[in-house]
């Protein structure tokens, strides 16, 4: 545990390091965000650096190695957070080179995402990790072949979801840290209670390990990235953290524990799913603006305000998923 905390600890060290070193280089180089010009709570944001992830992403995977690295499978999950990195990258990159908040094509993005999504699954019924626990109780099943559609599917909703949280400052950021932390008690309780059943004991304190160097990582990039932020993730960051939360979650058996541990990802999500639904069908609003935190926003809540709450609700329900192991 000590090598653990340690591994965090130099995360945040990197992590903080790294962000005075690329954000004035991302200023030199012009790779500003172009604000959507209807955000208009925003547009005093347009030009700050984006591409924030890369320095985060990769501290985290830095501190990781210099503490021995870890097991097969908790490197194979970094290797698709940096995959999902590299879709967010290409797209963060073709929005600077444009000037406009428009990257890839969304079914480009679908492609590569759904092709890492599947190799994903079909690694996780190779390796026979196709069981899941269920939520408030210790009970597992084993879905089998049936698991590569289910994890196909989560990877391609979680990623997208933590997208679309990533819309103020330090909210995806602060969220995704109380998630990682969540789901690492959640894994320690799990260690505890079911052993070498599902996952090798070195396996769990890997999966611990490569969490912990992400949440340090993020910490460090939460002191440039809170409001007002000095640099953004964009979806370098955005995507990457979606295939790290998902990844570590389906690999340790968790998968649905994800809509309860990440509700704010889920609220993102339906509420742009709510909101296009019934314009569609009504020409009417239900929200003031989606994704969620944005009617909030226009509510007149404040950027920092609302990802207090958003991640004092996630402490919240990762408290109640812990508990129900116990």
């Amino acid at each position: 545990m000590i090598t653990i905390i340690l591994a965090g600890v130099t995360a945040i060290i990197f992590s903080i390091i790294a962000g005075i070193l690329a954000i004035p280089l991302l200023k030199k180089l012009k790779a500003g965000q172009t604000v959507l010009s209807y955000v208009k709570e925003h547009k005093d944001k347009n030009g700050t650096p984006t591409m924030g992830g890369l320095f985060f992403v990769f501290s985290a995977v830095l501190a990781f190695f210099v503490f021995g690295g870890g097991s097969v499978l908790s490197k194979f999950v970094m290797y698709i957070t940096v995959a999902f990195l590299a879709v967010g990258f290409i797209d963060d990159f073709i929005k600077i080179k444009s000037r406009k908040n428009e990257g890839l094509k969304p079914y480009q993005k679908i492609i590569f995402q759904l092709l890492i999504a599947v190799i994903s699954g079909f690694y996780a019924y190779y390796n026979k990790l196709t069981v899941f626990f269920i939520p408030f109780s210790r009970i597992s099943v084993d879905l089998g072949f049936f698991s590569i559609p289910l994890i196909t599917t989560v990877f391609l909703a979680v990623t997208n979801s933590v997208n679309l949280t990533d819309g103020l400052d330090g909210l995806a950021g602060s969220v995704t840290t109380v998630f990682l932390l969540g789901l690492s008690v959640l894994i320690a309780v799990q260690a505890v209670f079911f052993g070498e059943n599902y996952l090798l004991k070195g396996e769990y304190l890997s999966l611990i390990k490569l969490s912990v160097t992400f949440i340090g990582a993020i910490l460090g990039f939460l002191c440039f990235n809170t409001n007002k932020a000095s640099v953004f993730m964009g979806d370098t960051g955005s995507l990457a953290l979606g295939g790290l939360t998902a990844g570590i979650a389906i690999f340790s058996g968790n998968t649905f524990f994800i809509p309860i541990i990440g509700i704010t990802y889920a609220l993102s999500s339906i509420s742009v799913i709510i909101q296009v639904i019934y314009f569609k069908r009504t020409k009417k609003r239900v929200f003031l603006m989606a994704p969620l935190h944005h009617h909030f926003q226009h509510k007149g809540y404040s950027e920092s305000k609302i990802a207090f709450i958003y991640s004092l609700i996630t402490i919240v329900a990762s408290c109640f998923s812990v508990i129900s192991f116990l």
